[in-house]
């Protein structure tokens, strides 16, 4: 199991805690795995969403009513994503991930189905099931990603985005492919919702660390801790995960909706959801009717937005250590205006093509740096990215209406242009993603989460000379639990010496005794 160590500071605290290595074998087993399952989703969306034109044609779709049946997933999504939170914490990132991989199979069935018979509410019904499976998974798979990042202590979530990038450069190779092959739209979907849905399972085991569901310990829930006071080691798993019991109610669970900072760094995903949403939705039709080319060449331009994302996502690992998440998010929102506006009024397909590569770099970053804000406090993580995931949910169902009532007055090149106030207000708000700062006081957890107890906090204290055998000393030290910027929640307790009538051992701090050890003391008795 991964334990994070210690290295005692001047002052007496802990200088920082760090997680084992990326040669940790399950370690480096979850992180390819988790790559695997990014890449797969962007391969899955991306492929279906490519076909587009061709299920437009099948059904004889108006751009209004494309963008009405769209809208089916943003509802599935934002009915599951509320619940996504509190599902994951009560019964655990597996159960989540099965659920999701069964329905992702069954709304690819559904979306070849709708347009080979001919039935718009088949169709609508594969959409609305694919917006549950994605928002579904969406939290346990961004809570692992973030919990990988912890342990390896440097900032590799974009590179899990980047993944999903890939996946959809791919995807969208394969459904140009098969468009330019004429397959049709049942066969590819079927071969994809079966590959995607074996995958899904296979990689379970591997992914689920931070998320799974495990019994109460005899120690109340609270953290295991190994080894001497002075070099204190805090087993991670239980310090993330095992602080806030699998029976947390409800209500706790929804208690990030009342966080300002997790609220507004929500506006920021919506930001982020409208811009990459839309030109998921809409640049291939916006090429193919505002170009007037074909729909491999729509695919082509689509996978040429997805490609600037990824590289952007590869490089933006370093760019948010040496320029912080701040400086990159706004950069990234003007970036974004910029291509915007040169796709939505250039005269030629070459020039807009140039905006769309500009488009693809200002959108990559600003996803992973707002679910890595949301993540900060791990024990918050299921519960803050389903909160900011709702904001994202929420975009998807108010863009393809709006921007198809748009596109059917201004055509879909120019309704993308509307995009850019979600822009403006990303830039805006971009100092909410910024990392706690190390000495801030972490909040306590909620009594729902601590069955009534008072928080708990890792103690470290420079040695002192031996006691005499009829005296004994206690004492009562604390660390910040704090890597690299992350939050953790106080560990409350006391160590007492060897030399006394009372046996080695350690007991967690109680009550007022236990508040008042937010400074070192000792207390010597004869």
């Amino acid at each position: 199991m991964p334990r994070i160590d210690s290295k005692p500071r001047s002052d007496g605290r802990l200088e920082s805690i760090r997680t084992a290595g990326p040669g940790d074998s399950s370690l480096t087993r979850a992180r390819w795995a988790l790559l695997g399952i990014f890449l797969l989703s962007g391969i899955t969306m991306s492929s279906w969403l490519v076909r587009i034109p061709s299920v437009r044609d099948a059904l004889d779709m108006s751009p209004a009513d494309l963008g009405v049946v769209l809208l089916a997933g943003a509802v599935g999504a934002l009915v599951t994503v509320a619940a996504a939170g509190p599902i994951v914490n009560r019964f655990g990132g597996r159960i989540a991930f099965v659920v999701s991989a069964a329905l992702f199979g069954a709304a690819f069935t559904l979306l070849g189905l709708g347009p080979t018979l001919g039935s718009v509410e088949l169709l609508a019904g594969g959409i609305f099931l694919t917006g549950v499976a994605f928002a579904l998974g969406n939290v346990p798979m961004n809570v692992e990603s973030a919990g990988i990042e912890r342990r390896i202590g440097r900032t590799i979530l974009p590179q899990f985005h980047a993944a999903f990038s890939v996946g959809a450069v791919a995807g969208s190779l394969v459904g140009a492919a098969c468009a330019y092959a004429d397959v049709p739209v049942l066969v590819q979907f079927l071969v994809t919702g079966a590959v995607a849905t074996a995958w899904r399972l296979v990689s379970i085991p591997a992914i689920v660390h931070d998320t799974a569901r495990r019994p109460a310990s005899s120690a109340g829930d609270r953290p295991a801790v190994h080894g001497e006071v002075a070099d204190a080691v805090v087993d991670v798993e239980s310090a993330g995960v095992r602080l806030a019991p699998r029976r947390t109610r409800l209500g706790a669970a929804l208690g990030a909706w009342r966080e300002p900072r997790t609220l507004l760094i929500g506006l920021v995903i919506l930001s982020a959801a409208l811009s990459e949403g839309s030109a998921n939705d809409w640049l291939s039709l916006a090429v193919v009717d505002g170009f007037d080319q074909t729909e491999a060449v729509g695919a082509i331009v689509f996978g040429t937005f997805v490609g600037a994302m990824t590289v952007m996502r590869l490089a933006g690992a370093r760019l948010i250590d040496r320029f912080g998440r701040v400086t990159v998010l706004r950069a990234s929102g003007i970036t974004s205006i910029a291509g915007l506006l040169l796709f939505g009024f250039a005269p030629t397909l070459l020039l807009a093509g140039v905006g769309v590569v500009a488009w693809g770099f200002g959108a990559a970053l600003a996803v992973p740096i707002g679910i890595a804000a949301a993540s900060d406090d791990p024990l918050r993580a299921a519960s803050r990215v389903s909160v900011v995931s709702a904001f994202s949910s929420m975009a998807s169902l108010a863009a393809p209406p709006l921007l198809g009532l748009a596109a059917e007055a201004i055509g879909a090149r120019h309704a993308l242009v509307l995009i850019v106030g979600a822009m403006v207000l990303s830039v805006l708000l971009a100092r909410q993603v910024a990392p706690p700062a190390p000495s801030t006081p972490v909040a306590p957890l909620p009594a729902e989460l601590t069955g009534g107890e008072p928080p708990v906090s890792v103690t470290q204290q420079p040695e002192e000379p031996q006691r005499d055998e009829h005296q004994q000393a206690r004492v009562v030290v604390t660390a910040d639990l704090a890597s690299d910027g992350h939050e953790a929640h106080d560990v409350r307790g006391t160590h007492r010496r060897r030399g006394g009538r009372r046996a080695p051992g350690r007991s967690l701090g109680r009550g007022r005794r236990g508040a008042r050890s937010a400074r070192r003391r000792e207390e010597t008795s004869p």
